[in-house]
């Protein structure tokens, strides 16, 4: 019996140890600048393999990709390309004479909107029982 028993307690020590060196392995695996570490990694790989997966691309179709990078490229550019199309488009109709404009008929007067402050004041009832 002191045998079996003995055996026990060995093998129990040997689980133990195991336990213990598992929950060491696991405790360095979950430390955050391994977990960051891991993921930079990953990250890395991933995006090594995107490049190169985007280089084949470019190489199997050169002209779609250049009119999509150029279609793009004016999307960006739109505002500098509208400022310098109006700019030259206004230099030249600097150097024509402006065109007769409408003269206007003095005979009838303009409706100009009065403002608030001469509009004519409402007079309004006393309320009862308030006093003056």
């Amino acid at each position: 019996m002191s045998g079996e028993l003995a055996d026990a307690k060995r093998e129990a020590e040997r689980a133990r140890a195991r336990l213990a060196a598992t929950v060491g392995e696991l405790s360095q695996r979950l430390k955050p600048a391994t977990l960051a570490s891991n993921a930079w990694e990953g990250v890395k790989d991933k995006s090594g393999e995107l490049a190169d997966d985007a280089v084949q691309a470019v190489k199997g179709r050169p002209v779609a990709v250049s009119a999509a990078l150029a279609a793009f490229t004016l999307f960006l550019a739109r505002a500098p390309i509208k400022s310098a199309i109006v700019g030259l488009f206004a230099d030249e109709e600097e150097d024509k004479p402006p065109a007769a404009a409408k003269p206007r008929r003095k005979d009838k007067p303009q409706d100009k909107p009065t403002p608030k402050s001469a509009a004519p004041r409402r007079r309004t009832k006393a309320v009862e029982g308030a006093s003056a």
